[in-house]
């Protein structure tokens, strides 16, 4: 579902009952597109994320943390000057529109009070983030819009400011039912659904097919197939949520638990196919909605490079492996040569300089069948039998070397995968940094532009309790591996990793002591969701204690050999994990 108008209604309505009278605490822009403001009201400390990002701008209260800059941007430390300290003292939709403005009580450079707005504008590509002084006019922008970029409206300092201009549709909140009629009688035959998006703005797809679902019992049926009276009701049902303020936070899942959709209204079109489930909050929503999304798009964009590099590292070394296997299937007959050697030494005495053949006896046949060689006319017998002697000679050392090169090249390229998962769970730019750092120092450094050593930090790893009270470790990436195998686990800790697959170290850290069966299945089930087969059933995780786990010498980063485990088998539950994290 698009952030629509009708969801900016119930997350202003939201935030009206719970940050007016907060005072600004801190400002933090963790991304390029998105700022943070940590507000204190009464005893609580909120989050309230404003995300102009193009793929999910919106506005809420967030309980998801994330690392900051080292170094704030610009429009940050603007934000922190003329709002830190600052009460909000209203939160407004403009109109009908998915634009908001925040009003800031606040103290100017003089120390006179005056008010300041925010106003964020949730709207696809379009999205920004602007300060307005107490005359609304621009102070600064997160994206700054000049004549060049738009001939419509500019957002400048100094400009007033000015919502974009009016769509050529109805609003739903104006419309009664005789405009409701008569917009429908000018309609084209369309499906209700279309006619719903076309003609009334701030709707998003999920609220038109809604509205027409209520009406007509289907989300596609054509407008001459409907009763116009039963239309007008679905429409008004989801319009009356809006005007009654009477909003509920709804999530639509798959079966799997991957979220596809929300809502301000129970969305009643999925029936049974889908878990709907109502939330507590709409933050609450949002952040289950958004939270692996935006972690999974900010990852992609920060480590595009990485994963540039390793697509063509995996890319050259199959290709490699796959040759070096035709390379070695070719010397399975070298043994022809070496017995080719043999039978033209026997018959020398029968062969002359100038034969391009010869029919030999196979004295090492029962039958003595006889073998028609191919000899090279310019050289002499001798030759000709040193010749295949030295094919023979070659094809055996190249099927050593090549067996020993292609299990090289198969290891590089079982690391190669296990940077591959490390990308898929890392969470903060130093997870980013690890893995870079790693890279660098597996040989990979001249394929990383501009990348220069830095100094890690002790590495942050995911904490977890079992239900027993047990802490367990994991790993994010392989930097982490080797930190939590080799230095934080004590040698009668349990070490967990998925069998035969990239996956994450995971170790329960009980120094001896005897856990309960629940609490080993649930740091195995841990070790199943972060490694590769986080999305299987009856995954099999080995385990055994820390004494048993060693590094070989020079091996690459994350590679352990253990010996004396056990295996157990677990299906990954999210649900389980999430509910152990600490």
């Amino acid at each position: 579902m698009a952030f629509d108008a009708g969801m900016v209604s119930a997350i202003v309505n939201e935030l009206n009952e719970k940050i007016i009278d907060a005072r600004v605490e801190k400002v933090n822009q963790p991304e390029r597109d998105e700022i943070v403001l940590l507000l204190h009201v009464g005893r609580s400390n909120l989050r309230l994320v404003l995300s102009s990002g193009t793929n999910n701008p919106r506005f809420n209260l967030t309980n998801d943390v994330k690392e900051n800059p080292l170094t704030a941007p610009m429009f940050c430390m603007l934000l922190r000057k003329h709002l830190t300290g600052a009460r909000v003292v209203s939160v407004i939709q403009l109109g009908f529109e998915r634009a908001v403005e925040f009003g800031f009580d606040c103290f100017d450079e003089m120390g006179f009070r005056t008010m300041k707005y925010l106003v964020t504008e949730t709207m696809g590509k379009y999205s920004n983030i602007i300060l307005l002084n107490s005359e609304k006019k621009v102070i600064s922008a997160l994206k700054l819009i000049d004549l060049a970029s738009s001939a419509v409206r500019q957002i400048l300092p100094g400009f007033p400011y000015e919502l974009p201009p009016v769509q050529r549709k109805l609003s739903p909140l104006d419309t009664d039912r005789e405009g409701f009629m008569h917009a429908l009688s000018e309609a084209d035959d369309m499906p209700a659904d279309k006619f719903m998006s076309s003609r009334f703005y701030g709707l998003s797809a999920l609220t038109a097919r809604e509205m027409a679902y209520r009406g007509a019992g289907s989300c596609d049926a054509l407008i001459s197939s409907c009763k116009p009276e039963k239309l007008w009701e679905g429409f008004k049902a989801v319009v009356d949520c809006i005007k009654t303020r009477s909003y509920e936070a709804w999530i639509v899942c798959e079966q799997n638990g991957k979220p596809i959709e929300y809502s301000y209204f129970e969305p009643l079109e999925y029936g049974d196919k889908y878990i709907v489930t109502r939330k507590n909050s709409f933050g609450e929503l949002l952040d289950e909605y958004f939270g692996k999304r935006d972690r999974a798009e900010r990852i992609k964009q920060r480590t595009s490079d990485i994963f540039r590099l390793l697509t063509n590292a995996e890319t050259r070394l199959r290709k490699k492996i796959e040759l070096q296997k035709q390379d070695l299937a070719a010397t399975a007959d070298k043994e022809k040569y070496k017995l080719w050697g043999d039978l033209i030494t026997a018959n020398i005495w029968q062969l002359s300089r100038g034969m391009e053949s010869a029919e030999l006896e196979n004295y090492y046949s029962e039958d003595c069948a006889k073998i028609k060689i191919a000899l090279d006319k310019r050289l002499p017998p001798q030759q000709n039998a040193q010749k295949y002697y030295k094919k023979y000679s070659k094809a055996k050392t190249a099927e050593v070397e090549l067996a020993k090169q292609i299990k090289l090249a198969e290891a590089e390229l079982e690391y190669i995968y296990t940077v591959f998962d490390s990308l898929t769970h890392a969470e903060s730019e130093s997870d980013i940094l690890e893995i870079r750092d790693e890279l660098y120092r597996s040989g990979y450094a001249s394929r990383m532009k501009n990348y220069s050593v830095k100094k890690l930090s002790a590495p942050k790893l995911m904490e977890f309790r079992t239900s027993g009270g047990w802490k367990v470790l994991c790993g994010k990436n392989n930097h982490q591996n080797d930190y939590i195998t080799t230095k934080a686990a004590s040698k009668l800790d349990y070490w967990f990793h998925v069998k035969n697959q990239p996956g994450s170290h995971c170790v329960l850290m009980c120094n001896g002591e005897e856990p309960s069966e629940r609490d080993f299945t649930e740091a195995a089930n841990i070790a199943a969701y972060y490694s590769k087969a986080s999305e299987g059933v009856n995954v099999a995780v080995d385990y055994t204690l820390i004494k048993n786990v060693r590094k070989p010498g020079g091996a690459k980063p994350g590679f352990v050999i253990y010996t004396t485990n056990y295996t157990a088998y677990v299906t990954p539950d999210e649900k389980l994990v999430m509910s152990l994290k600490v």
